[in-house]
């Protein structure tokens, strides 16, 4: 019995000291920051954090999962970046390239491997893939794995990953393709909005999709009389945040800065806003994400019907002929333009002959240089889609 005793008192005196020795391991576990200083091969990007003022962040409670580069890795970029970016002046711009090696949470490598993508603190996505056996993150191979830390996770990497460091619109004229799109936001006054700080989602039709609207359409936009309709199609086409491809497809609607509601749908022959279809996803601005769409988007207006349109042909008709008269013959054309085209733009209920009328007049106005014949060209084109309508009321 008594050798049953002390076998036990062991058994327990063993079981308490092991029991304590785990609580010590645990608790001597670095956090995030104090874990990279003592591996000793990550001191300049402890130095970019403390310059970065991140370094109470990564302490904090966290969780955070750290793709961290190695001293090595920062001995890859250019001669003089290291040295230009722990200068107080680039401290924005350091610590958005630092945030975008931090993922919210705890991350292990049995779940990265599962990643396709990654939001960062950064706000952009860092891109994930596994190749030949390796796992990717961007351009940097991961070299080692999960090196558990108080309140979180590090991944070494092999080479520092970059962020998107231009704006939206930079983003679009570096493209070439978006030289209309571009001009119209000059045009409209909207280029500081589209390169702030606060993150937005465009879908931007690229030259070839403006090519498509009615011939002319485009140059009457640009004209200042119509900057106010050129700038609310303009913020049809944007919404706030940064709304990712697959986000949009299960929103499957968001909200526009004209404000309206946009649609997005998936099906067969592919993913659409509206009835524009998204031709490429998720490029990364430095302030969102443009996703390219093969058409432009017109805001629907308020119905208007035959009489409303009407209306407005008869309202267009006397403010030009009282500019024609006065010798303004390129401002009557305007107006006729101007009339036409936001006719052709609404959600009307105009009859198809009508509409000929007006799409016509529009094609031949813009194809001349003369005023007085495109003042003529317009006002034969809203008379016969007046008499069409004229007969289709009765």
């Amino acid at each position: 019995m008594l050798l049953n005793r002390r076998t036990l008192l062991s058994l327990t005196l063993a079981g308490l000291i092991l029991t304590i020795s785990g609580s010590s391991r645990a608790g001597d576990k670095k956090d995030i920051i104090d874990t990279a200083i003592a591996a000793g091969q990550f001191k300049t990007l402890a130095a970019a954090l403390q310059a970065a003022d991140l370094v109470d962040a990564l302490k904090g409670k966290g969780p955070f999962t750290v793709f961290a580069p190695t001293d090595d890795a920062f001995s890859k970029l250019p001669k003089g970046t290291v040295e230009g970016l722990l200068k107080p002046k680039a401290k924005g711009a350091l610590a958005g390239i630092l945030t975008y090696h931090v993922v919210a949470g705890a991350v292990d490598s049995g779940k990265v491997v599962k990643l396709s993508n990654a939001t960062t603190l950064n706000g952009q996505r860092v891109d994930i893939s596994v190749q030949d056996g390796g796992v990717m993150v961007d351009n940097a191979k991961v070299l080692t794995t999960d090196i558990h830390c108080s309140n979180g996770i590090i991944h070494v990497i092999d080479s520092v990953i970059l962020p998107a460091s231009e704006t939206i619109p930079a983003t679009a004229i570096k493209a070439g393709t978006f030289k209309t799109l571009v001009a119209a936001a000059k045009a409209a006054g909207l280029v500081d909005a589209l390169s702030g700080d606060s993150p937005l989602t465009v879908f931007a039709p690229t030259d070839e999709a403006f090519g498509r609207l009615p011939e002319g359409t485009v140059a009457t936009l640009l004209k200042p009389e119509n900057i106010d309709q050129l700038k609310r199609i303009l913020l049809y086409h944007v919404v706030e945040g940064r709304v990712y491809s697959d986000q949009a497809l299960k929103l499957k609607e968001a909200s526009s800065l004209a404000g309206p509601t946009l649609r997005i749908r998936a099906n067969r022959k592919g993913a659409f806003v509206n009835k524009s279809k998204l031709t490429a996803l998720d490029i990364e601005a430095s302030n969102g994400v443009i996703h390219v769409i093969d058409a432009v988007l017109m805001p629907p207006a308020k119905k208007v019907t035959s009489a409303d349109a009407k209306s407005a042909i008869e309202h267009a008709v006397a403010r030009g002929t009282t500019l024609y008269n006065s010798g303004d013959s390129d401002a009557c054309a305007r107006q006729y333009m101007s009339t036409a085209i936001s006719l052709l733009g609404s959600d009307h209920e105009m009859p198809a002959h009508a509409v000929r009328h007006l799409q016509t007049a529009v094609k031949h106005a813009s194809a001349s240089d003369c005023s007085i014949s495109r003042s003529w060209t317009m006002r034969g084109g809203l008379d016969a889609a007046y008499r069409v309508m004229m007969t289709d009321i009765r």
